[in-house]
């Protein structure tokens, strides 16, 4: 007796250009905003950059070979915006273009099918110089880039999502700076979580106009159940608040077309919203073929002592107050939690019902080191995955309409403010060899994707 997935489920695995590929300064790309953060001394731990990373750039048929092994039908990765465009506008740099068909083109060869991301985070830096996200330019910068990548790539590529977690570029790269560019302005960074979107719509827009009836086009969001740690009315409002800017200021703009007005209100001390244009909604609400999901933790909160202004990635709510549940953590300190995803791909199915669910990322980091055998056990990887796996069935069983499951990550990689002291990969990477190890969650993950489904 084995517990099934529907026919067709995408099974996949997942990685981002600046956490695998390396060669920064090869083929004409130029820096990246990550380039310039993890140089900045103090930044990333450990001094860590992404200069060689995963070597992905010169081993990108290696990686295709283990992905073979891993017996999935589907790879998503995202394009090095300043490979393809170094000067962030223009013509396309023809070795970028020429380094990514190679890689779609290997993948098809092993009946894999690519998932292309347009931008995991690695704004060329000139743009940022420009003055980046908060500015509306780079929405525009932005669609005018996915078009033409789309013009190259459309033939072999057919599921193109626009952004990765733009809550993440907009709150932890404008508001705590804990990500590159390292901003600190909580008005930016509602303004760039604002053009985030706004780039998004425009960029379906311009690929639509371009493309045929076989693409599909959406955009990832970074998600979080998010929960009062009691019944308290004030901690219930700051679960409400917290909710409002982790979740639904991204869903209701996307999904509903206006942004929730409650929030509005809780940032009314930060900003006065003017970066908001009219037919601005209407670009961002264009309708979507899929939502990507990416689900890592539950989210609980208690109304603190705090100010308001007290720094925090909800801007203009300092005074909310992450609470921990004694549950087991991953290397990340994050609370392992399937229930919270279930409960999530329910909710969305609730309240924005009418578009297909993919979960695009989802894994744990742990500490895994090679045995004596020359192995790696990772049973806490094992354990992780298969709860989130039944979590999901759950969630498909009772009517959600979730298609595919992209476990994060392919590789150990460059974890962004971390570097590499966090392993998140089915595929074990020695950082001073390079040399790559399957691990035993990719052994037991080859048999879920051949079986479609787990034993019961």
């Amino acid at each position: 007796m084995t517990i099934e997935f529907p026919d067709g489920f995408a099974w996949g695995t997942a990685t981002a250009s600046y956490q695998i590929e390396g060669a920064v300064e090869e083929g004409g790309r130029s820096p990246s905003i990550w380039d310039t953060f993890s140089h900045t001394p103090g930044k990333v731990q450990d001094g860590d950059t992404g200069d060689v990373a995963d070597d992905h750039y010169h081993r990108y048929e290696e990686d295709v070979e283990l992905m073979a092994g891993l017996g999935v039908g589907w790879y998503r990765f995202s394009l090095a915006w300043p490979r393809l465009q170094p000067d962030g506008r223009g013509t396309l740099n023809e070795s970028g273009v020429d380094f990514y068909s190679r890689l779609v083109d290997a993948l098809l060869a092993k009946n894999i099918q690519p998932w292309v991301t347009l931008y995991h985070w690695d704004l060329p830096q000139v743009l940022q110089d420009a003055g980046g996200w908060p500015e509306r330019d780079t929405a525009e910068r932005f669609a005018e880039y996915a078009v033409a990548v789309y013009e190259r790539l459309h033939d072999r590529v057919t599921h193109w999502t626009t952004l990765n977690e733009p809550w993440v570029s907009a709150f932890i790269g404008h508001a705590t700076g804990r990500h590159a560019p390292g901003v600190k302005d909580p008005e930016a960074a509602l303004r760039a979580a604002h053009h985030l979107l706004l780039g998004h719509g425009l960029a379906i827009t311009a690929m639509r106009a371009h493309g045929d009836a076989d693409s599909s086009f959406g955009i990832t969001l970074n998600v979080s159940q998010t929960d009062p740690a009691s019944e308290d009315p004030v901690d219930a409002d700051a679960a409400r608040r917290a909710d409002g800017l982790s979740n639904r200021l991204f869903f209701d703009p996307l999904l509903r077309g206006a942004y929730p007005a409650d929030t509005l209100e809780d940032v009314q001390a930060v900003t006065d919203g003017s970066y908001v244009q009219p037919g601005d909604l209407e670009a961002i609400g264009v309708p979507l073929d899929f939502l990507g999901i990416n689900y890592y933790f539950r989210t609980v909160v208690r109304a603190g002592d705090a100010p308001r202004d007290t720094e925090s990635i909800w801007v203009g709510q300092g005074d909310i107050e992450p609470v921990l549940r004694g549950l087991p953590q991953t290397e990340m300190g994050w609370e392992i939690d399937p229930e919270g995803l279930y409960d999530f791909l329910t909710r969305v199915g609730r309240d924005y019902p009418g578009v297909p669910l993919y979960i695009t990322e989802n894994g744990c980091a742990i500490a895994d080191e090679k045995g004596d055998d020359g192995e790696v056990h990772d049973p806490i990887r094992v354990d992780y995955l298969d709860a989130h796996f039944r979590a999901a069935h759950r969630a498909i069983a009772e009517g959600v309409d979730l298609r595919g499951y992209f476990v994060w990550s392919l590789l150990d990689n460059f974890e962004w403010s971390f570097g590499y002291s966090k392993r998140f990969g089915l595929i074990h990477v020695d950082f001073e060899t390079l040399e790559r190890t399957p691990k035993d969650s990719a052994r037991w993950y080859a048999e879920v994707t051949r079986a479609n489904g787990l034993p019961d």
